[in-house]
């Protein structure tokens, strides 16, 4: 019903900056409602939500995230971005665009579509 793929992805030293895109193709009623998000998974970690879009258009950040990260949709283009400055090494992961079912709930169990994953890489 959802498809996600996530782009922009890529190499940058510490103190950079990256913009992933994810595309979204859903219809009206798949999105009309729902939460949106980026997480990341490292190497022999779980994966974490970094940060959350409402469609009434709260956000919410992780700690980790908050000040250097904004997650920000596209409705028009159908694309969800997340635009990460002041890069850390602690950022490398792979990154993963979600989309809850339905509803705007904001909580793990929720999401239900995943894309496919951006690559990461923050060097030191």
């Amino acid at each position: 019903q959802v498809q996600l793929a996530e782009s922009g992805g890529g190499s940058v030293q510490a103190g950079g900056s990256l913009r992933l895109s994810c595309a979204i193709s859903a219809s009206r009623d798949s999105y009309a409602t729902y939460c949106m998000a980026w997480f990341r998974q490292a190497p022999g970690k779980g994966r974490e939500g970094v940060a959350y879009i409402r469609s009434d258009g709260y956000t919410i950040y992780a700690d980790s995230a908050k000040g250097r990260f904004t997650i920000s949709i596209d409705n028009a283009k159908n694309n969800l971005y997340l635009q990460m400055n002041s890069l850390k090494p602690e950022d490398t992961a792979m990154y993963y665009c979600a989309a809850t079912g339905s509803g705007s709930l904001c909580l793990t169990t929720k999401f239900r579509y995943w894309g496919q994953g951006t690559q990461v890489t923050v060097s030191s």
